[in-house]
C-alpha cells in the first residue's frame, strides 16, 4: 500500500489471458485498502451529463492533464484521450497553457485553480512501471465544480499496449460523461485503395478508429469489397473478385484463418453477419434480378427469403435479429423496405423524391442509416425504422456506404469527389454535428465499424 490516498498495486491476476495483455478494474469496485478519503462518496455523485440537441449544443470544456510517473508514456496516454474526446465533437479539451495547476499529486488537486479557467472536468493519473516490465496506469475522473472523483480505473499493461488504454480511459469519460457508452476503443476495417484511377490497387485493411496502426488483410492481387465485422467475434466477411466467380470471404483477424463461406454462381452482393455471428445474410443474382438469401455458417445450409422479379439487395439484420431491412426496386426505384426475419411481411418504409439505398440498421435500434441520390447529389440520412424523422446529415457529390459506431451516436461513410482524385472516409454525428475527416494512408472507402473490443 503506498500513501496519500495512491490505490495499492493489483496482484498478479489469473484474469490476464495470453490473448489479453491488460486487466480493467474499476478501483471504486475493488474494495482496495488505501484508495483515499472521499472515493467512495465520489463514486456516487451522478456525473453532469452533456444534453446533446441539433444547433443547441455547447462542448464541455475539460482539463486533460499529463499522466504522471513516466514522463513519454503519460504525455502520450493524455494525448490520445484529448483527441479522442475532442473528435467527438462533445468535449472541449482545454489547452494546458492556460493550467494554472501543475499536477504534483493526481490524489489532490486544487479544484480552486481549475474552476478559474472553467473547467467542468478534471483527468488526472499516473503511470507505474513495475518489476515484470509492464505498466501500471491510474486515472482519476474529477467533478471541478462540486469537487468529487466522479470515476477511477486502474489498468496492468505491456508498455506497447499503452495507445489501446488510452482508448479505454476516453471510453470510461464518455459513458460517466453522456450515460451513453463510448466508442473509442474500436477499429474499422475498410477498403484501401491506391494507385493510378484506372488501374486502382483495391487491398482490405483494418486500423483503430481514429486513424492509428493501419495494416493490410489482403495483398490486392483481387477486388475486395463490402468488408463487415461479425457482432460476436474478430471476424469480418467480405466479398471477392479474382479468377471465376465472386467469392464470400470469412477472415478471422487475430489468427489470419481465412475460408471461403461459398463459391455462387453469378454475382453475390453486400454479406453480413446475422447479430448471432452464426449466419450471414446476402443477395444473390440470378438471372436478371437478384433476391436475398441467408446462410448458417455451420451446416452452410441457405435459405432463400425474397422471391421477387426485382432487384433486392444490401440486407442487415435488426439489433434483436427479429428485421430484416434491405434495398429494393420492386416499386419501381431504388427504395427501403424493412421486413420479418423469415422473408415475410416486407413494407416500403422510404417516400422521399429520391433513390434510397445501402440501409444500415443502428446498433441501439433507433435508427436505419442510408444512402439518397437525387439531383445530382448523394446525402447519409438517418430515418426511424417505420421510414418517420428522415434527416439528411451530410450531403456531396457522392457519399455512399454508412456504417455505425456500436453505440449508435456516430456514423462513418466514404465520399469519392470525383476526377483524378479518390474516396476518403468521413465520420458525423447522428444529429448532423461534427462531420470530420477519418485520415488514411491512401484513398479509402467501404468502412465498417467493429465492435467494442473485449
Amino acid at each position: 500500500m503506498t500513501r496519500c490516498g495512491q490505490p495499492a498495486p493489483f496482484p498478479p491476476s489469473a484474469l490476464d489471458p495470453g490473448r489479453r495483455s491488460f486487466i480493467k478494474t474499476g478501483l471504486a469496485a475493488a474494495g482496495l485498502a488505501g484508495l483515499g478519503a472521499g472515493l467512495g462518496a465520489g463514486a456516487a455523485i451522478a456525473a453532469p451529463r452533456i444534453e446533446i440537441t441539433p444547433g443547441a449544443f455547447k462542448p464541455i470544456p475539460i482539463a486533460i492533464t499529463d499522466l504522471l510517473g513516466e514522463p513519454e508514456i503519460g504525455r502520450n496516454i493524455s494525448g490520445v484521450i484529448t483527441a479522442d474526446l475532442r473528435r467527438s465533437g462533445l468535449f472541449a479539451p482545454i489547452d494546458p497553457k492556460a493550467f494554472v495547476e501543475q499536477i504534483t499529486n493526481p490524489d489532490t488537486p486544487r479544484f480552486q485553480d481549475w474552476r478559474v479557467i472553467n473547467a467542468q472536468a478534471l483527468l488526472t493519473g499516473r503511470v507505474t512501471r513495475q518489476a515484470d516490465g509492464r505498466f501500471q496506469v491510474v486515472f482519476r475522473l474529477w467533478d471541478v465544480f462540486a469537487g468529487q472523483q466522479l470515476a477511477a480505473q486502474q489498468f496492468v499493461a505491456q508498455p506497447d499496449n499503452w495507445r489501446r488504454i488510452a482508448h479505454i480511459i476516453a471510453d470510461a469519460i464518455y459513458e460517466k460523461m453522456t450515460g451513453e457508452k463510448g466508442y473509442f476503443d474500436t477499429r474499422i476495417v475498410f477498403v484501401d485503395e491506391s494507385g493510378q484511377k484506372e488501374r486502382r490497387i483495391k487491398r482490405l485493411a483494418i486500423m483503430d478508429q481514429d486513424g492509428a496502426n493501419v495494416s493490410y488483410l489482403s495483398r490486392g492481387d483481387g477486388l475486395v469489397l463490402t468488408p463487415r465485422f461479425s457482432p460476436t467475434s474478430q471476424e469480418i466477411t467480405y466479398m471477392s473478385y479474382g479468377q471465376g466467380d465472386p467469392k464470400v470471404f470469412l477472415l478471422n483477424i487475430e489468427t489470419g484463418q481465412r475460408e471461403i463461406v461459398g463459391n455462387f454462381p453469378g454475382m453475390s452482393f453486400s454479406p453480413r453477419f446475422a447479430p448471432d455471428g452464426q449466419r450471414v445474410i446476402m443477395s444473390l443474382q440470378q438471372g436478371g434480378n437478384s433476391n436475398i438469401f441467408v446462410m448458417d455458417l455451420r451446416s452452410r445450409a441457405t435459405t432463400r427469403l425474397t422471391d421477387t422479379a426485382a432487384i433486392d439487395t444490401a440486407p442487415c439484420y435488426s439489433p434483436d435479429g427479429r428485421q430484416i431491412c434491405f434495398e429494393s426496386d420492386r416499386g419501381g426505384t431504388s427504395q427501403i423496405y424493412v421486413m420479418n426475419a423469415d422473408g415475410s411481411g416486407a413494407r416500403r418504409i422510404s417516400f422521399g423524391n429520391a433513390r434510397y439505398s445501402t440501409p444500415v440498421w443502428s446498433p441501439k435500434g433507433d435508427w436505419i442509416a442510408f444512402t439518397r441520390q437525387g439531383d445530382g447529389r448523394f446525402a447519409i440520412g438517418v430515418m426511424r425504422t417505420d421510414g418517420s424523422g428522415e434527416r439528411v446529415l451530410t450531403e456531396g457529390y457522392h457519399n455512399e456506404g454508412p456504417t455505425f459506431a456500436p453505440n449508435g451516436r456516430v456514423l462513418m461513410f466514404f465520399r469519392d469527389p470525383g476526377g483524378a482524385s479518390g474516396p476518403s472516409l468521413y465520420s458525423v454525428d447522428v444529429t448532423g454535428y461534427n462531420e470530420q475527416r477519418v485520415p488514411t494512408p491512401s484513398y479509402a472507402s467501404d468502412p465498417a465499424w467493429s465492435p467494442l473490443r473485449s
